[in-house]
């Protein structure tokens, strides 16, 4: 057996299947079952072609290996205290705030360009041109949003944040991390962001800011061939993955203008172990980043407008903010919050739970459809077409209801307006808060009329289109109208509710196609959307109240409460979320009902599905360790892990080396096992093998491909000060052996066939990593999942009171589907066993009544 075929079906390299390269049977399997609407609380039990996939995938350790080589090089490291590592969080943090800052400013021109040409053909009643030119010229960034997705780097398309917490739980993604995915992400994220799809910047933000923390902190790369001799102590698996973590919270703050979001953000959804420390450094990087987007868009703003270099706007560079500046007053003094707020707070939770596991549902049988229908393409060249008409036909349809759909629609009253049977009374109620309508609306092919001022009060006969106010803009500017205040007649229910299903229907339909892309814009428009109708219904039934007891009910505060929560039901973010829409809004008097609605909002959707991100890493067969585990007991009864034992979850026995081996059992190993990595054991005087350390897959490979280390067994030294640690350096034993893999294969074959290596042999002391953890057999499960998860482990070596290897845990024997059956299996043969001998052990006992 070749190691190529080994590494293809077992990943013992970095690399992944191709989705286009399974076989119908898989994507039928897929499609046909998937998890859909099935609770967080259930195990996803993966089909056969399912495991295979996940087999495809290698974990790595979060610790690098802590041998005589890597001890030696840290040795040679100069020595610093931790100045260095903030001057990389700063560095961090700069680069990804420019990118965030390059990124809005050329969306906003490529979308001014459009919007604007199409409102002067609309103007002039010219439908049909305005259609050509909106279809056309959304057309051509939306190609070039696609070809360089499709046929240059499949890793740039989505969002990226799925496989991005992949990899910060353990598991390598290939080519996410590559100088080409960021071109590609960010020349794709503009284009199709700028073209008008319903996608949004910030999921594709994020993983640049975790691209650039994984290039910048290197300072190396593969794909531009240069290696600088600077920051070379940080090229290592702790540090690379620390500032991953620093580069997509940094891609937080930016995108959002959010640092402390940014900084909850990665504690709580993407890494999957953190310290104190690292939040100190993150929080800079965080806001190095927000400073640095506030910064270049102030200068940009002067350079066009004179005078504003250095101004911090309120408005946050890439979303909006929930007041009118209209209503200077409405900044000053805020809307007074009422107990009663929280009823249809609850209710819009309700609804964003629901409407979250539906958009869930429908995003991934889309997923699963599209793979199965492409799979039936035998040609690559017409897969890669079709998957190119897809975000074009989305962009057709998308740019068809902009232009026509308000048509359908009447035009509406400015509200202070005045007729020939005189002025609009309800905007003579408070002179405090005097009602209005946005200046900024679309008026589409509406009457324009004059404005007077009476009292200090503008009244103005002019007229806009509702739907055109939403479609005729960005996703940013439509929420941004969402969100206003003092404007509870400014949207009425057809135009909300018409825009609401159009929208939801392209967003999720959007998400997953062959362009970089994001979700936080669509989930916030379409849960503003709802909001704001609950929050007209009840101006409606209620009256509006701009000052007094009831000024909480006020339809765009109410659209900020549906946006956070349609957020919380899909993503189920808690801490992060709250911190962030209060980071983009600056409304803090609504801090509790926007918890309260995204507390309901998450246990609601838990109940129906898997959080989105969580749902796309079982769709992409990406190994992921929870941070609880949960089992259940046919089904529905939770069985409590702590009633059982490492030994119950671990696969045994365990293939085991020892520190001097001969060339060809080595070989033999790797060509007959698909393990990542193997117990060292030596002897004691009691001539018991007990554990020594762990070595992998990868290091044993790297020793096989250099012949000038082999040797005769009596020239070999047992005792680690006389060990040659120079002969193979820590760089050299951790830059993989897939370069050449065809050179590797034909060396074992030659080391298997020719006997002489049988009498040669390789001393592994220096590359054994003599601090690998290890646990008894009798170890406590629960336990063990916690200490595999925390410290980022890729093995964990089980061993019996004297030390002896009993087997070995991997991240795959503690996903949830194989601890399911594995303990399902122990209990059947546990009850099996007690109903031919009552006097069983207390142990099985025990577990039967978990």
């Amino acid at each position: 057996m070749s190691l190529r075929r080994n590494a293809s079906k077992y990943g013992v390299s970095s690399t992944h299947a191709d989705e286009d390269t399974l076989p119908t049977q898989t994507q039928t399997s897929f499609f046909q079952k998937g998890r859909e609407f099935e609770s967080r609380y259930v195990n996803h039990h993966y089909t056969e072609e399912e495991r295979e996939k996940l087999g495809t995938f290698e974990s790595v350790d979060y610790l690098p290996p802590h041998s005589a080589v890597y001890k030696n090089w840290l040795k040679q490291q100069p020595s610093r205290l931790d100045w260095d590592r903030w001057v990389m969080m700063g560095m961090i943090g700069f680069s990804v705030g420019f990118i965030g800052f390059l990124m809005h400013q050329l969306i906003d021109v490529i979308s001014e360009v459009k919007w604007d040409k199409a409102s002067e053909f609309i103007k002039d009643r010219d439908f049909g041109l305005a259609w050509v030119w909106v279809i056309g010229y959304s057309v051509l960034f939306v190609l070039a949003s696609s070809i360089p997705v499709v046929y240059f780097r499949p890793s740039a398309g989505g969002s990226g944040i799925p496989e991005l917490i992949g990899f910060l739980n353990g598991t390598v993604v290939r080519h996410i991390f590559n100088f080409k995915t960021m071109l590609v992400k960010f020349f794709s994220c503009v284009c199709a962001v700028g073209a008008g799809l319903p996608i949004g910047p910030e999921g594709p933000m994020i993983h640049l800011g975790s691209l650039v923390g994984a290039g910048l902190s290197q300072f190396k790369s593969h794909t531009l061939k240069f290696q600088l001799p600077f920051f070379e102590r940080f090229r290592n698996t702790e540090d690379r993955r620390n500032f991953i973590s620093a580069g997509a919270a940094a891609g937080v703050a930016s995108a959002f203008g959010a640092p402390v979001g940014g900084l909850l953000f990665s504690m709580e959804e993407v890494s999957s172990f953190w310290n104190m420390k690292l939040s100190w450094q993150t929080f800079f990087a965080c806001m190095v980043s927000t400073f640095t987007t506030d910064l270049f868009n102030s200068a940009f703003d002067g350079f066009k407008y004179q005078g504003d270099f250095g101004l911090f706007k309120a408005e946050k560079n890439i979303l909006f903010q929930a007041t009118d500046i209209f209503v200077s007053l409405q900044i000053s003094h805020g809307i007074g919050l009422n107990i009663l707020a929280f009823i249809p707070t609850v209710i819009i939770g309700i609804i964003g739970g629901l409407l979250g596991a539906v958009f869930t549902f429908i995003n991934l049988k889309i997923a699963r459809f599209r793979r199965s229908q492409i799979s039936k393409i035998k040609s690559k060249q017409w897969k890669n077409i079709a998957k190119i008409s897809e975000p074009v036909l989305i962009m057709v349809i998308t740019g068809t209801a902009s232009v026509f759909l308000p048509a359908a629609f009447p035009c509406t009253l400015f509200q202070c307006s005045f007729t020939s049977e005189g002025f609009s009374e309800k905007c003579l109620t408070s002179s405090q808060h005097p009602l209005h309508t946005e200046r900024d609306v679309k008026n589409y092919t509406c009457p324009v009329g004059i404005t007077r001022v009476i009292n200090g009060t503008e009244f103005t006969n002019s007229s806009f289109n509702e739907v055109a106010t939403l479609l005729f803009v960005t996703g940013e500017k439509a929420i941004h109208h969402l969100f206003s205040r003092d404007t509870p007649y400014e949207l009425g229910y057809a135009s909300l509710f018409s825009v609401l299903v159009i929208y939801f229907l392209l967003a999720c339909w959007s998400a997953g196609t062959a362009i970089s892309s994001g979700l936080v814009v669509p989930m916030l428009f379409i849960g503003g959307t709802y909001g704001r109708i609950i929050g007209r219904a009840m101006v409606d039934m209620f009256g509006f109240h701009s000052t007094g007891y009831w000024a909480w009910m006020d339809p765009g505060a109410f659209a900020l409460i549906g946006a956070a929560s349609f957020f919380g039901g899909v993503s189920r973010l808690t801490m992060s979320l709250t911190v962030i829409m209060m980071e983009i809004t600056n409304d803090i008097q609504f801090l509790l009902p926007i918890m309260v609605a995204i507390m309901v909002a998450k246990w609601v959707g838990d109940f129906a599905t898997h959080p989105l991100y969580h749902a796309l890493l079982e769709l992409k067969c990406i190994p992921f360790l929870d941070s609880e585990p949960v089992i259940l007991h046919e089904g529905s009864q939770a069985i409590n892990l702590e009633l059982f034992k490492a030994e119950d979850a671990m696969s045994s026995p365990a293939i085991v080396v020892h520190k001097i081996e001969s060339v060809s059992r080595l070989t033999q190993l790797l060509q007959d096992t698909p393990h990542g990595g193997y117990p060292v054991v030596v002897k004691t005087d009691r001539e018991d093998e007990v554990f020594s350390g762990l070595i992998s897959r990868n290091d044993i490979t790297v020793l096989l491909s250099r012949e000038d280390i082999f040797s005769s067994r009596e020239n070999l030294s047992l005792y680690e000060e006389e060990l040659d640690v120079n002969r193979l350096d820590y760089y050299q034993m951790h830059q993989g052996y897939h370069k050449d893999a065809d050179r590797l294969n034909s060396q074992l074959d030659l080391y298997a066939e020719d006997p002489r290596y049988q009498n040669l042999f390789i001393d592994l002391s220096p590359y054994v990593n003599h601090s690998a953890p290890t646990v008894q057999e009798t170890f406590s499960l629960h336990r063990t999942y916690i200490i595999f998860r925390t410290l980022g482990l890729r093995h964990l070596t089980v061993v019996d009171e004297r030390n002896r290897v009993r087997g070995i845990i991997t991240r795959k024997d503690l996903m949830g589907f194989q601890m399911e059956e594995r303990i399902h299996k122990f209990l059947h043969s546990s009850r099996d066993h007690e109903m031919q001998s009552p006097s069983s052990s207390l142990v099985h006992r025990s577990s039967m009544d978990a």
